[in-house]
C-alpha cells in the first residue's frame, strides 16, 4: 500500500529565540478508521507530526471521533518518545449531504495553545443560501514565542466543483474575523484547488479583488503541490500583505511531498533549511 500526502509549510520568526514556529497543512485523503487501523501508516503520519509546531490535517472523515483519539493515542504521543506533547482540536462534521469530513488541529504544548475558535457561518444550509461546502474552522493560537502574541489560522478545503466560489469567499472569511477578534495577523490555508481546471486563469479575474490586493500568496501559481502527474498548485497559504515581513520569515513557504511505500522522502523540507 502506498501512502500519498502533501504538506504545505510556512515559518512563523520568532521574536528573542532566534527560532521559528513551523505550520503544515496535510491533505491526508479521506482519514477515518480503515487508516487508523494502519500501524505503519500511522506511525508515518505522527513521524510527520512531529517535525512541526501545528499541523492542520484535512479529510478527516470520523464520525464518532474514533480514528482521531487513536491517532491521538498514538505511542509516539503518549510515551516518552518525544520531547513534545502535543494536543489537537477539532471541528463539527461540516457538509451539505451524508458526505462529511472535520479540521483537525493537531499542536504543540510547548510552543502553543488555542485562545478561542469558532465556524464561519456561511449562510442557511437548508435553504441552500450557504456559500462553502466545508466551511472554515477558524482557531486564534498564542505562543510567548512568536513576534505577534496570537495568530488566526483560516482553513479550508474547497470543493472542486465550487472551487472559485469558495476561494473568492475567503475574503470575506477574513473580514469576518478581522471584526470579530480585531486581528490582521492571519494565514489562510488548506487544500484550495486553485489551479489548474479547478480556477484558471480567466477565474481569477472573476475573484474578488480585494484578496489579490491585500493578501500575499505564500504558495505561488507554478508550484506544484500534487501527489500525481498533474502539475498543480491546488494547495494554498496566504496572509495580509502588509504583515507578512512583520511575523513570517520571507520566501520560506514550500511543499513537502510523500507519495512512497511508507517512506517518508520529501522534495525540501523547511525543517533543513
Amino acid at each position: 500500500m502506498r501512502v500519498a500526502c502533501l504538506l504545505v509549510l510556512f515559518l512563523l520568526a520568532l521574536v528573542q529565540l532566534g527560532g521559528c514556529l513551523l505550520l503544515g497543512a496535510f491533505n491526508i485523503k479521506t482519514f477515518g478508521d480503515k487508516k487508523s487501523s494502519n500501524s505503519t501508516l500511522m506511525d508515518i503520519i505522527t513521524q510527520i507530526v512531529h517535525r512541526y509546531d501545528i499541523v492542520l490535517i484535512q479529510e478527516v472523515r470520523d464520525t464518532d471521533l474514533s480514528a482521531t483519539n487513536k491517532l491521538m493515542q498514538h505511542k509516539d504521543f503518549v510515551m516518552c518518545l518525544s520531547p513534545y506533547r502535543y494536543s489537537h482540536i477539532v471541528s463539527e462534521e461540516l457538509g451539505r449531504s451524508t458526505y462529511t469530513e472535520r479540521y483537525l488541529y493537531l499542536y504543540r504544548e510547548e510552543t502553543v495553545s488555542v485562545a478561542k475558535n469558532y465556524t464561519y457561518d456561511d449562510g442557511c444550509e437548508p435553504c441552500g443560501t450557504d456559500t462553502f461546502i466545508r466551511e472554515p474552522f477558524i482557531v486564534m493560537f498564542s505562543s510567548n514565542y512568536t513576534a505577534v502574541g496570537n495568530f488566526v489560522l483560516i482553513p479550508q478545503h474547497t470543493s472542486p466543483d465550487s472551487a472559485v466560489k469558495e476561494v473568492d469567499a475567503l475574503y470575506d472569511v477574513a473580514t469576518d474575523v478581522r471584526a470579530r477578534w480585531n486581528t490582521n495577523d492571519i494565514v489562510l490555508l488548506g487544500d484550495f484547488n486553485a489551479g489548474c481546471r479547478y480556477v484558471s486563469g480567466s477565474d481569477w479575474q472573476r475573484i474578488q479583488t480585494p484578496i489579490h490586493l491585500y493578501t500575499h500568496w505564500l504558495i505561488p501559481d507554478h508550484a506544484d503541490t500534487t501527489v500525481s502527474n498533474t502539475d498543480c498548485p491546488y494547495d494554498r497559504a496566504e496572509t495580509p500583505i502588509h504583515r507578512y515581513t512583520h511575523w513570517l520569515i520571507p520566501d520560506h513557504a514550500d511543499t513537502t511531498v510523500s507519495n512512497t511505500d511508507y517512506t517518508y522522502t520529501p522534495i525540501h523540507t523547511l525543517a533543513d533549511t
